[in-house]
């Protein structure tokens, strides 16, 4: 093996020992037996200790005397493969141990292991000394591959080739032999290179047939015990057990019943194609007849591109065992049983609906609802309607949800209705009209029917209670339920409704760690908790979200799409970004159009109204506004889905200068007060702020209105609350007490305020002292080079524009800049070392006459 690849020797501390005390004293009798499977390391360890012999002037005779052969005690005898000699050679080599005379050094593996082997191997044992070889070492790989020219010597090729190897040495002997070749890939690689497979070839054809075959059941990577193998290969428990131990013994099948990857790539590519198909099929067959996973088999199938030879029902029970975790894997197996003559069913629609391919699972619901028998026309009209669900289809959806009757079927159709504001009628949600059990997903749809009730005439915290239970009813299993909205999509809107949002990002949370609704609730739930970062005013936090969502490349749905351009939209409001707002308009007004407003778009649909009387185009929104009022009157006006929106029509009415409008606004959420936590601290927030744009400040109402807001986690909110009173008041003391307030409230560290603010700052880069700026003046520099007006400037940074315009003039007289130009050139140097602005965030330019 050194000699192969140019490697020093690597032994163990028992090996090395033994080198060690024979080297001392070679002339002393010696009886050693090495055993361990074929590729450890015998016969290697054999020629290292006749070198030793050798090279002390002793004499050194290979292979094992006949019974009538003499054997000279001062001769090292060197006996190789015992294990496939004759019983007589044995006995001899057993008598010569027992004799104590001679030195003898016999390696052999633990199968096959005749009586007369059994013998010799006690008599080792008991007269002599034995050593057991097995599998380097992480740190014996390691070492090995240090002693081998050309090759890189980092942890990671040690740790890829011993996990490819298992540290068998023959098998990383082979492995580096192909790393060194002529295929050798580029830094690391990802898989064992071809030369290194091919290595294993010899081997594999001087296995007997069954122990290819054992091979090759192991190699569909599931635990095969004996009881299984039996039936596979045709053997009794015995014969299985002794076929078992003989392919260990070969050093191909590792203690642990598993191969090694390198062997097992081997295994599968080196074996006849039909060999590896019948076995493979056969073991199907035989799992799906003891009902044990088949998964596995049939990744290996599909793998090896033979999924057109497994059995139909195999693929079927493969593919609802992928159906949780995998289910666009789940829809390509139910697609192949279909093929292999399954009668076609909805399972398939199911899966591909589940892995968030609408466009597949509605093409095959609807040829079923066509053509398939009743009890299958009935799951894939369910398929239809969650499909259409995602989609904006509100009112079709519930018309195929009624008409499925299935199990949670009444409960998703009264939540789909009571979004449209046309709740069911009776007191009591219906049962179940099948009659079925009340499994998980039906309890869950119960509740979540009942929580959507509550949260429209009831308390909400009754609403919320009711969501989270049903959002918690399907953590265990909820991977493989498919839900028009999950339960706890609705429990965080009901809360961000009722500022609730830290429970809101806790159900989100868990929803996101167990896979509520699988892949394809994934983006409802995480553009939610990009909401929540956004109405805490963390903006870039937010924006990431909004970005590793859409980063995908598959298209939104209409009702992900509109909840993603309202966040777009209400990102790019809150950092002043212009540019952003308008290209994004056009896109949002799209994605109303294709979402028909209802009760879990009124959130968006506010965010889009103040972005909209931002850009001076919210008449293009206002028929889509006076639906979503409509559906409220038709609900009787349920506050916790009101309020949000009166606060959003608050601010849009401020924009679009109607005074009459915001009064309107204000009445209705001062009237909620009572009803939740987000009604009562908007009302008082909306009442101090009509106040403060008439030019009626009150500083400590003001402060009290604002850290409401705050504490109910709409941090944003509260902190232009606070400026907008601060810039509009001539107390000088109530002035600064709220730039105080509105610093703290907004997440960043209190500035100083006044006169102190243009104090000289410490110094952050090396420039000459007279580029030099204080704090504040850094603030406005960096802002004013990101290209906005003195009056955004202003309401960033809670300061009049006129103090803004004195800050510029300040900077200009001292970097003594002869024009506008010269100026912004120099400020770009003077800030090109500071970090980022803060998100700047505008406020409304004018107050209503």
């Amino acid at each position: 093996m050194s000699a192969a690849t140019d490697a020093r020797l690597v032994l163990g501390p028992e090996p090395t020992a033994l080198l060690g005390a024979v080297a001392a004293d070679p002339g002393r009798p010696l009886a050693l037996g090495v055993t361990g499977p074929g590729g450890h390391g015998k016969s290697v360890l054999l020629r290292e200790l006749a070198r030793v012999h050798r090279d002390a002037g002793g004499a050194v005779r290979d292979g094992a005397p006949s019974p009538d052969q003499p054997v000279d005690p001062e001769t090292a005898l060197v006996v190789d493969d015992a294990h496939l000699l004759d019983d007589a050679r044995l006995e001899t080599l057993r008598r010569l141990v027992v004799g104590r005379r001679h030195r003898l050094l016999i390696g052999y593996r633990p199968w096959p292991r005749s009586a007369a082997l059994a013998r010799l191997a006690d008599a080792l044992k008991r007269d002599g000394q034995q050593v057991v070889l097995g599998p380097f070492t992480a740190e014996q790989t390691r070492d090995y591959l240090a002693g081998v020219p050309d090759l890189d010597r980092g942890d990671e090729l040690a740790a890829f080739v011993h996990g490819q190897t298992g540290g068998v040495p023959r098998d990383v002997e082979r492995l580096v032999r192909g790393l060194r070749g002529p295929e050798r890939p580029p830094g690391l690689p990802a898989e064992p290179p071809r030369a290194a497979v091919l290595a294993f070839g010899t081997d594999l054809e001087e296995l007997p047939p069954d122990a290819r075959r054992l091979l090759l059941a192991v190699a569909a990577g599931v635990p095969l015990p004996v009881d299984l193998l039996g039936p596979l290969l045709d053997r009794e428990p015995a014969a299985v057990d002794d076929l078992v131990a003989y392919t260990r013994a070969a050093g191909l099948l590792g203690a642990d019943g598993r191969l090694a990857p390198v062997v097992r790539r081997a295994v599968v590519a080196l074996s006849p194609a039909t060999d590896r198909t019948a076995i493979w099929r056969r073991l199907t067959e035989v799992q799906l007849g003891r009902g044990a996973a088949v998964l596995p088999l049939v990744r290996s199938l599909r793998a090896a591109g033979a999924l057109a030879d497994c059995p139909a029902a195999a693929l079927e029970a493969a593919a609802e065992e992928a159906l949780g975790g995998e289910p666009a894997l789940s829809a390509e197996l139910f697609a192949a049983a279909t093929a292999a003559g399954l009668p076609a069913g909805a399972r398939e629609a199911v899966a591909a609906a589940l892995a968030g391919d609408l466009e597949a699972a509605l093409r095959l619901a609807n040829r079923l609802l066509a053509t398939a028998p009743p009890p299958v026309r009935a799951e894939a009209a369910t398929v239809a309607a969650t499909a259409l669900a995602h989609r904006g289809q509100v009112e079709r959806s519930v018309e195929l949800y009624r008409w499925s009757r299935l199990a949670p079927s009444a409960a998703f159709a009264a939540v789909g209705a009571l979004a449209l504001g046309r709740p069911p009628t009776g007191a009591d949600l219906p049962d179940d009209p099948a009659g079925g059990p009340p499994t998980l997903h039906a309890s869950a749809a119960r509740l979540m029917a009942e929580g959507v009730r509550e949260s429209v005439s009831g308390p909400p915290t009754t609403a919320l209670s009711r969501l989270v239970q049903a959002t918690a009813l399907l953590e265990p299993d909820g991977r493989r339920v498919l839900l028009p909205d999950s339960p706890a999509a609705l429990a965080a809107l009901t809360a961000v409704h009722c500022a609730e949002l830290d429970i809101a990002e806790g159900v989100l949370d868990r929803a996101v760690a167990t896979g509520i609704g699988g892949p394809l609730m994934v983006c409802r739930h995480r553009l939610l908790q990009a909401w929540i970062l956004m109405v805490r005013g963390q903006t870039a936090a937010a924006a990431d979200r909004l970005a590793a969502v859409t980063a995908g490349g598959r298209p939104l749905e209409s009702r992900d799409l509109l909840l993603a351009s309202a966040l777009r939209l209400g990102i790019a409001r809150r950092t002043s970004d212009v540019g952003a707002l308008q290209r994004g308009w056009g896109p949002a007004l799209e994605a109303v159009v294709r979402h028909p407003v209802d009760l879990f778009t009124l959130l968006p649909l506010g965010e889009l109204a103040v972005a909209g009387a931002r850009l001076g185009d919210l008449d293009r929104l206002k028929p889509y506004l006076r639906e979503a009022w409509l559906l409220l009157d038709r609900l009787d006006g349920p506050a916790l889905w009101s309020a949000p929106l009166h606060w959003t029509g608050l601010h849009a009415a401020i924009l679009t200068e109607e005074p009459a409008v915001a009064d309107a606004h204000v009445a209705a959420l001062l009237a909620a007060a009572d009803h939740s936590r987000y009604a009562a601290v908007a009302a008082a927030a909306a009442a101090s702020w009509v106040e403060v744009l008439r030019g009626v400040v009150d500083p400590v109402r003001v402060e009290a209105a604002a850290r409401g807001l705050h504490d109910a986690g709409l941090c944003w909110d509260a902190a232009r609350l606070a400026g907008q009173a601060a810039i509009r008041t001539s107390d000088r003391r109530a002035m600064t007490t709220l730039l105080e307030c509105a610093r703290v409230l907004q997440a960043r560290p209190a500035a100083r305020t006044g006169e102190a603010d243009d104090a000289p700052a410490t110094d952050a880069g090396t420039g000459p002292t007279r580029y030099r700026l204080s704090d504040r003046e850094h603030e406005v520099a960096e802002l004013v080079l990101a290209g906005l007006t003195y009056r955004e400037i202003g309401d960033r940074l809670f300061i009049s524009a006129k103090t803004v315009e004195h800050h510029v003039a300040r900077m200009r007289s001292r970097l003594n800049c002869a024009n506008r130009a010269e100026l912004l050139a120099l400020l770009r140097t003077v800030v090109a070392d500071r970090s980022s602005a803060p998100g700047r965030q505008p406020w409304p330019e004018r107050e209503p006459r």
